[in-house]
């Protein structure tokens, strides 16, 4: 079995357009959650929805990355991926140093091209117009993957992974164990979503899951989660290949953990992603006494926030209130199927730098939950082992352990 290692990172979020930037963000708690803009078919200046405040991005042109047919023939959800892609192959010499053959694309995307789809459903119903050609292709959930194929020639195993709000981790977990195994010698792996139309907004609202206000993880008055859009990107290959040509190396995946509630479609169950933490922790032939760091899936919703204090409780038992926790989520908002590995960045960063992201906007934890909720200020601390949690409707949940390398 081969150690692997993260070599390259990139991203495009709604706290920075590069990791530089998102790193700063992260670490000074500066949310990337601000009104959005109001939408040309939406009716009226409340637009009927209950909030109106989104993780979304700002001062990203695609025609500053990306040529014009390029930008023509595809979604903003796969134009965030092919850039975030291309900054984090870039820093890792992807391509000096493996060849294209030898490399997987392996992303997590969950809701596809919804803005090419809902931009041409409203003129095929609105005006029964006829829709643009490469509709099919730019709404595929794999467009993602395949256009990072093409847009660097990488012609290794390339696949897409949709488990709604767990497709990043799982989508970083299987690259895992293919490099781990051999099967690659290095993957591009991450996820991107660009979901944010008015009717998917609506779709939400009507859920009654999404804050008035603002997503605030596991605090005391927290009313429910933030919406966003983002990509994330990493460059994974072996330890030994890293070492072989001295490559700077951010952290070592260890384990990766997948389980399934078997219980209900929206409503989680604390037993699924216990099992999810303990699979990951096995994986990695580690103890929970190993752990430092929780970054967890933390909506801000009542359901999750609770449901998830229960199954680090039953993983840790009584040093569960001693493990620093966070979501990163009042920063970057939930960005569905890319949130886990926006999350998992903030989580290699944390190792690197040991330094613990704060959960944003919380002045006060959920005494009941009984965790140490890390508050407004970025604490400093050792690091050893993070684990980094996706929980996903449907029940599908997926844990990624990662160690700090010195």
């Amino acid at each position: 079995m081969n150690r692997v290692v993260v070599t390259g990172l990139g991203c495009v979020t709604p706290i920075g357009n590069n990791v530089e930037t998102f790193r700063g963000s992260l670490f000074s708690g500066t949310t990337g959650i601000a009104p959005f803009p109001p939408y040309p078919e939406a009716p009226g200046p409340t637009q009927g929805l209950r909030f109106t405040r989104t993780g979304h991005i700002k001062d990203f042109d695609p025609a500053q990355h990306l040529p014009s047919g390029t930008i023509t023939a595809t979604d903003r959800t796969t134009q965030l991926a092919i850039v975030a892609a291309r900054q984090a192959a870039a820093e890792a010499q992807l391509l000096q140093h493996h060849a294209p053959d030898n490399i997987a694309i392996i992303l997590g995307c969950a809701c596809s091209g919804r803005q090419s789809e809902e931009t041409e459903t409203i003129k095929l119903y609105g005006r029964d117009a006829r829709v643009h050609p490469l509709t099919v292709t730019r709404t595929m959930a794999s467009a993602g993957a395949s256009h990072v194929s093409i847009d660097l020639g990488i012609t290794g195993p390339v696949l897409n992974i949709s488990t709604a709000c767990a497709s990043g981790t799982h989508a970083i977990g299987m690259a895992f164990h293919m490099v781990r195994s051999g099967m690659v010698s290095a993957a591009i792996t991450g996820g991107h979503e660009a979901p944010l139309t008015f009717g998917f907004l609506r779709a939400w609202d009507s859920m009654r899951v999404v804050s008035p206000t603002q997503c605030r993880p596991f605090s005391a008055d927290r009313d429910g989660m933030s919406l966003g859009e983002g990509s994330a990107m990493l460059v994974i290959e072996t330890l030994e290949s890293a070492q072989a040509r001295n490559a700077p190396i951010y952290a070592e995946i260890v384990g990766f953990g997948m389980s399934a509630d078997a219980h209900h479609i929206t409503q989680p169950a604390p037993e699924g992603a216990a099992t999810a933490m303990r699979k990951a922790l096995a994986d990695a032939n580690a103890s929970p006494e190993e752990v430092t760091y929780i970054n967890a899936h933390g909506t801000g919703t009542q359901a999750n926030d609770s449901t998830e204090a229960a199954a680090i409780h039953q993983i840790f038992g009584s040093r569960a209130p001693q493990i620093p926790i966070s979501s990163t989520k009042g920063l970057h908002a939930h960005s569905i199927g890319a949130t886990g590995a926006i999350e998992a960045l903030a989580t290699i960063l944390s190792l690197k730098e040991n330094l613990l992201p704060s959960n944003a906007g919380v002045t006060e934890a959920d005494p009941t939950l009984n965790l140490d909720i890390i508050l407004s200020t970025t604490r400093q601390a050792p690091q050893q082992i993070a684990l980094s949690n996706s929980l996903a409707f449907g029940g599908l949940n997926a844990v990624l352990a990662l160690r700090r390398h010195s």
